[in-house]
């Protein structure tokens, strides 16, 4: 069996990988995600997830690797991750009320054959209409600055929605499980098997 090379050193997507209780290691790809002139959502996170991937190959020849990457679009703009308290209150006040959708890139490279498996996996998001005590609370008591669309779905940011729409909810914390076994079944690889 390959070995899995995940492309990333988010602790959110590492957490998601290890339910599939396949060995893996980790390792931080180096990509510019700077968007490209008139670049949509969705051709963004396609390129920035099979470039992080594919940074990675030459360093790890034997290996799949596993690249993504997540964007929000809130009333249709591209929103990444707030940084500050401010910019995270700002977001959430602009997500009140509203659908959101993130859109996860989704790469599997194998270095080996040079053969890329790539995907964007959608999921929206119903923003219940918030409060600015709601909003600041929340963003003092989960500190989602390190999150696209700043909450955290996973933990008390469920308190922010009304529903939720997508095939898999993994993908809202930012790695699509259901593709990427998908793809690794492609590779020849199933956790069940």
């Amino acid at each position: 069996m390959q070995r899995l090379l995940l492309a990333s050193t988010s602790t959110y997507r590492k957490t998601l990988l290890e339910k599939l209780h396949l060995p893996f290691i980790c390792a931080a790809p180096q990509v510019d995600e700077a968007p490209l002139a008139g670049e949509n959502a969705e051709a963004l996170v396609l390129r920035l997830a099979a470039a992080k991937a594919q940074a990675l190959a030459s360093a790890y020849p034997d290996h799949l690797i596993i690249g993504s990457d997540q964007v929000c679009v809130i009333d249709g703009k591209i929103t990444g991750k707030s940084h500050t308290e401010e910019n995270a209150r700002a977001q959430l006040r602009q997500a009140s009320g509203q659908k959101v959708t993130f859109y996860t890139g989704l790469a599997l490279y194998n270095s080996h054959s040079q053969h890329l498996q790539l995907l964007c996996e959608p999921f929206h998001v119903h923003f219940r209409v918030l409060n600015e005590a709601e909003i600041d609370a929340y963003v003092r008591l989960e500190q989602p600055l390190n999150c696209a669309g700043s909450f955290k779905s996973e933990g008390l940011g469920i308190a922010l929605f009304d529903k939720l729409e997508g095939r898999d909810p993994n993908a809202l914390i930012g790695l699509p499980l259901i593709a990427l076994l998908e793809m690794l079944r492609a590779e020849g690889i199933n956790p069940l098997a």
